[in-house]
């Protein structure tokens, strides 16, 4: 199992960074993947995973977590909003908050339970017209309009385009996150996540590194 190779290289890339060791959070990606690959992963004692979509995670993680209590899961995929009040219950974190409209279903969520996950506010760094995110001019404004509605921001998130160097992405988000008082970056994934450390990543999101490449049902 490849785990304890991505924690030996988060290790070595904090210390390159100059950063505490521990500063780093490895978000174990575990959508699509076969239970046993999960389970093994758990069994070696990480406790943190990432999932993208509610109903995988609905059909598996309350049981695990009945026996391993110590679980965090995050959710870090699109999340609709008819599906919210079902992902406060399932989510420790949801690092996809992407528009008004959830918001506002996040925080009235919030006031009813009492409680809420950490949120991160994911951003469109890339203005790419397909993806899901604020873009970057209006990251200001979203952020004080989620203090407004009294949310546990935690931070800021976001996909660097696919084949574009991360890097200035990464010192985007950081610089976003700075000059709104925010301090938790989702950032990097299996291909990156050591660049997305040299940037100030405090969350670094790793599925097939750890577990292997993921096998998708096929489609009717």
């Amino acid at each position: 199992m490849a785990l304890q190779e991505i924690v030996a290289r988060i290790g070595q890339a904090e210390a390159a960074a100059g950063r505490a060791p521990g500063a780093v959070h490895l978000i174990a990606v575990s959508k699509v993947q076969p239970a046993e690959r999960v389970l093994a992963v758990l069994g070696e004692g990480h406790r943190l995973f990432g999932e993208n979509y509610v109903q995988e995670a609905a059909g598996k993680w309350p049981a695990w977590r009945a026996a391993y209590p110590e679980v965090r899961v995050h959710m870090i995929g699109p999340l609709q909003t008819n599906k919210a009040k079902q992902a406060v219950e399932l989510f420790d974190a949801i690092h996809s908050v992407d528009r008004p409209s959830l918001a506002e279903k996040l925080a009235r969520l919030a006031q009813a339970r009492g409680t809420s996950p950490d949120l991160f506010v994911q951003v469109n760094t890339g203005r790419e017209p397909q993806k899901a995110g604020v873009l970057p001019e209006d990251v200001d404004a979203f952020v004080a309009t989620m203090r407004g509605m009294d949310l546990p921001l935690a931070g800021l998130m976001c996909i660097p385009p696919e084949g574009a160097d991360p890097a200035p992405h990464f010192a985007a988000l950081a610089q976003m996150a700075a000059q709104n008082g925010l301090t938790g970056l989702s950032m990097g994934m299996s291909s990156d996540f050591e660049t997305a450390i040299a940037q100030g990543a405090t969350h670094v999101r790793v599925g097939s590194a750890i577990f292997g490449a993921r096998s998708y049902p096929a489609k009717a």
